[in-house]
């Protein structure tokens, strides 16, 4: 069994700051690529950012410059650092990662969190 649990989310202001965290848990051998989704109301879900077990990132343009994703693989945990906010990313943050377990065999499923809610308004 895997869980993912996110924080760090909450009510900003227009240009504040907000850090979320996501930790993996549970019978873990290895995770791959993590990343983080947003989904605002009545709209599909997005990529938001993403990051490989070496570090490579990719970024939605819409994002780039603002927020950086990191991971600390000893934690099994994945942040993503949200400057200059903007209303506009106000959404639902859900964390992704590919997860081989020890009952997995050489598969690496998606596992999601629960999601954090983000509100950017004055």
């Amino acid at each position: 069994q895997v869980q993912l649990v996110e924080s760090g989310g909450g009510l900003v202001q227009p240009g504040g700051s907000l850090r979320l965290s996501c930790a993996a848990s549970g019978s873990i051998f290895t995770i791959s690529n993590m990343g983080w989704y947003r989904q605002a109301p009545g709209k599909q879900r997005e990529l938001v950012a993403a990051i490989t077990r070496g570090g490579s990132t990719n970024y939605a343009d819409s994002v780039k410059g603002r927020f950086t994703i990191s991971r600390d693989n000893a934690k099994n945990v994945v942040y993503l650092q949200m400057n200059s906010l903007k209303p506009e990313d106000t959404a639902a943050y859900y964390c992704n990662a590919e997860i081989r377990t020890y009952t997995s065999g050489p598969h690496s499923p998606d596992y999601w969190g629960q999601g954090t809610q983000v509100t950017v308004s004055s």
